[in-house]
């Protein structure tokens, strides 16, 4: 029997991941083992990331997490760097889709969003979240560093997934202005050329970037980038999708993986059960191809999410009136 260790969270993190472990439960062959993360740790442990938590996630086949931190709790957030950092995430993907059924709920034109199916490759334990931190009196520093190791792994994990996808890479960086962004490039390149040379590889600048996501999406394949860059640009991708509750994510290490919506605890909509729950969802999909190897029951969950979005099973985020567990329902009906 496969172990998921489920990290629910703080906010809305308990009720979208229950959604989740409704289906993996009406599988029958999936151990669920509950483990604290973020306020709710502090709360009842003094530390965002107990010692427990962590090697319960060390010993199961995969993490599903909800979503971390609020105003309650200053250090909350340390819970969700600390486990990237301790398992060793160091990849995270991104899928974005702009279903039809959705046009409505982006503010873009609906012709801008035909074809739009990308994947968002952000490297997830380097860059500025990693850096040293201080405070001098009035002034305060945040590094930013990166190694050719650490862009050589990443930039592998891109082009691997290009190749199952459209073969086009785009890579973002701040080469005009930041020396990691021109190692960055560097290394980036000579990887295309010596590893992927089928692969097509184009760089932007973050900046034009931001806006070539907005005026032409269904251009784009892959696009990797560092981790400040990635948050940020993933975060806007959630504008093509509809809702930023719609996107599901995956972070891979070496031996590790996580599971877990791109939002984030939103406690202004904690316990209203209006959250929206497709992306804790989808990523449970995405847990399920990827690394339990039951692509059968994956398949039926992205087939579940669909009809409901068809069937217009809309929470109020997309413009429906639907509650987090109606999404639920919808979609374990696919399950059968």
């Amino acid at each position: 029997m496969k172990k998921i260790a489920v990290l629910a969270g703080d906010g809305i993190g308990p009720e979208v991941v229950e959604q989740g472990c409704r289906l993996l439960r009406a599988l029958g062959t999936i151990e669920l083992v509950p483990a604290l993360i973020g306020g709710a740790a502090i709360d009842r442990t003094g530390t965002p990331l107990p010692p427990e938590t962590l090697a319960l996630c060390r010993e199961s086949d995969a993490v599903l997490l909800g979503a971390v931190g609020g105003p309650k709790w200053k250090d909350a957030e340390q819970g969700l760097l600390g486990i990237r950092r301790e398992l060793g995430l160091f990849a995270n993907l991104r899928p974005v889709a702009a279903l039809p059924e959705l046009a409505a709920s982006s503010p873009l034109k609906p012709e801008r969003l035909d074809g739009v199916s990308l994947l968002i490759v952000r490297e997830l334990t380097g860059g500025i979240y990693f850096g040293e931190k201080r405070r001098d009196g009035d002034t305060a520093v945040d590094v930013c560093s990166y190694s050719v190791a650490e862009i050589e792994r990443i930039a592998r994990v891109a082009f691997g997934w290009a190749a199952d996808r459209r073969r086009m890479v785009t890579s973002v960086d701040k080469a005009n202005v930041m020396e990691t962004s021109r190692l960055w490039r560097e290394v980036v390149t000579r990887i295309a050329a010596r590893e992927f040379p089928r692969i097509a590889l184009e760089h932007q600048l973050v900046d034009s970037m931001a806006m070539a996501l907005i005026q032409r999406p269904a251009d784009f394949d892959v696009i990797l980038t560092e981790n400040l860059f990635g948050d940020i640009l993933s975060d806007e991708a959630a504008v093509l999708a509809g809702s930023i509750g719609m996107l599901p994510s995956a972070s891979f290490g070496e031996r590790h993986a996580l599971y877990e919506p791109v939002h984030g605890s939103a406690p202004d909509l904690a316990g209203r059960g209006v959250a929206n729950p497709y992306g804790t969802i989808l990523s449970v999909a995405l847990m399920l191809r990827e690394s339990l190897e039951l692509r059968g029951a994956a398949d039926a969950i992205d087939r579940g999410v669909k009809r409901a979005i068809a069937d217009g099973v809309f929470t109020p985020d997309l413009g429906g009136t639907a509650t987090t567990s109606d999404v639920g329902d919808a979609v374990l009906r696919e399950l059968g």
